[in-house]
């Protein structure tokens, strides 16, 4: 089967309009070439009827024909009227007088191809008055014109070969032709580009449609003139575009729940694997101590007593991790529906000062702070409470220091920030990025020796984020870890709008 390759809407739209405009210029012209030749065979005619004229002019005054006509000989001579016959008959159509081969004689013989608005030149009167054009037998054509005196005692013929210097004076001008060509081809460039034009807005959509359906980029937006149909266009490609960006959103935004879905049940599975690990070990000395107890009933009371105490420092061990376990469970989930209230940070930390001592947090080491009074900021009071604690138990039992410290070191219209730092030994580089993890520990047996859980850090970080702020952690230069943290500033904007939502949530 032979496909048949389809033309282009630009030349489907071109050349019927092509040959519309081709048809009415034929016409036109033909029209006018007709008009033309008329009008100049019409001058031809009138030329030859006022020789007539002028003849039966002369003889109404009496004056002599043969001098006439000789004045016409020369008055015509070297024109394109040179080789004019003009012959004078009587009533009786004898032949008085006549300029070259008497007209009568070729007029027998003449029959017609065109005759004029007036008298006919019927065959079977030729004298009668008339004019047009005729052909002889051997097929030449003449000009014509007959005319009688009124007193009908005379009859004047005339005729006027077709010479080639009288067909190109009737003739239309080449220039004529020129000018029509022209005319044509620029009515043809024209209707080119104006039918181009039109069908730019098909050929790109079509390239667009082409495109889109193989999946490649479409760069000629720009291209679409700029009228109704390029106007229509762009937003058509701009709806499909949308559309397409709609489904790509819908799409990522798809993938990241699928991801998020995905790493929640990985988290979920970590945590889990990491807290059945981290009871593995308390449970696991506790059922060894308890077995011996039993299995050893005169065991004496001081090996007893050590064995109770090492089970309650495990049991105790087990309650801090179910105690941290429920926090981070309670932050991650429920972050955004902690209580949020102002909290004056000069007034907690300078509380949690005073009782550092008391609660032997921090054994051993120094705890400074620098914080202006009304240092208001939005939060929890029990939250940040123990998230200060959780970083001067951390800087306790890990940085090996002597010296914790707590101050502001910027703020700006929405913001406090904060640095915790201590003055111990810092860890390694490869650990930084790890220390909000769960469970990760840079001494892993150091650190449960020390009774940590390995959730303090990630319970800091959930608390800052609970809370609106952010926090990072890196060496100091001068020895130890440093916290920088932000906390939102508590203004009366945030209180209004904080106020707002409160009772819209209450109504």
């Amino acid at each position: 089967m032979v496909l048949r390759r389809r033309i282009s809407y630009h030349w489907r739209l071109f050349i019927p309009i092509a040959l519309v405009i081709g048809v009415i210029i034929s016409i036109l012209v033909w029209y006018q070439y007709r008009r033309e030749a008329d009008y100049r065979a019409e001058i031809m005619e009138k030329e030859l009827a006022i020789i007539n004229n002028r003849i039966i002019y002369a003889y109404e005054r009496d004056i002599s024909l043969r001098s006439f006509i000789n004045f016409i000989q020369q008055y015509y001579q070297g024109s394109m009227f040179e080789g004019v016959r003009v012959s004078v008959y009587d009533k009786d159509g004898l032949l008085m007088y006549t300029l070259g081969v008497p007209v009568p004689y070729d007029l027998e013989r003449m029959r017609y191809q065109k005759v004029a608005p007036g008298p006919s030149l019927a065959a079977d009167n030729p004298m009668d008055d008339g004019h047009g054009i005729i052909k002889n037998n051997d097929d030449k054509i003449f000009y014509y014109s007959g005319f009688k005196s009124d007193d009908g005692q005379i009859t004047v013929r005339t005729a006027m070969p077709m010479t080639r210097d009288i067909h190109d004076e009737i003739d239309i001008d080449p220039k004529v032709w020129a000018v029509i060509i022209l005319a044509v081809i620029a009515a043809l460039s024209v209707v080119w580009f104006s039918t181009r034009m039109l069908s730019r807005s098909i050929t790109l959509l079509n390239d667009f449609a082409y495109r889109a359906s193989t999946g490649g980029h479409f760069t000629g937006l720009d291209k679409f003139p700029h009228n109704e149909l390029g106007d229509i266009s762009r937003e058509i490609i701009r709806l499909y575009r949308d559309r397409g960006n709609a489904i790509e959103q819908a799409n990522r935004e798809r993938s990241v729940a699928i991801h998020a879905i995905e790493e929640k049940a990985r988290i979920t599975r970590q945590i889990t694997n990491n807290i059945n690990h981290e009871i593995k070990t308390p449970v696991g000395i506790i059922r060894g101590y308890l077995e011996t107890i039993l299995d050893n009933p005169d065991l004496d009371d001081k090996s007893r007593n050590h064995f109770l105490s090492r089970m309650k420092e495990n049991v105790e061990r087990l309650c801090s991790l179910l105690n941290d376990v429920s926090t981070m469970t309670r932050l991650e989930e429920g972050g955004e529906k902690v209580p949020l209230e102002m909290v004056d940070m000069h007034d907690l930390v300078y509380q949690i000062n005073n009782d550092i001592p008391a609660s032997q947090t921090a054994p051993g080491m120094t705890f400074v702070y620098d914080l202006p009074l009304d240092c208001r900021v939005v939060g929890n009071y029990n939250l940040l409470n123990g998230m200060i604690y959780g970083l001067i138990r951390n800087a306790a039992m890990h940085s090996g220091g002597t010296e914790i410290s707590l101050k502001l070191v910027s703020q700006n219209d929405s913001y406090f920030i904060f640095s915790f730092a201590d003055n111990g030994n810092g860890v390694g580089e490869e650990h930084i990025i790890h220390l909000f993890e769960r469970f990760y520990r840079v001494d892993t047996g150091r650190s449960r020796k020390m009774g940590g859980t390995g959730l303090g850090l990630p319970i800091v970080k959930s608390t800052v984020l609970a809370l609106g702020g952010t926090i990072s952690v890196h060496n100091r230069s001068t020895g130890g870890l440093e916290f920088i943290f932000t906390l939102r500033k508590w203004n009366d904007d945030f209180h209004r709008g904080w106020k707002q939502e409160e009772d819209a949530e209450e109504v």
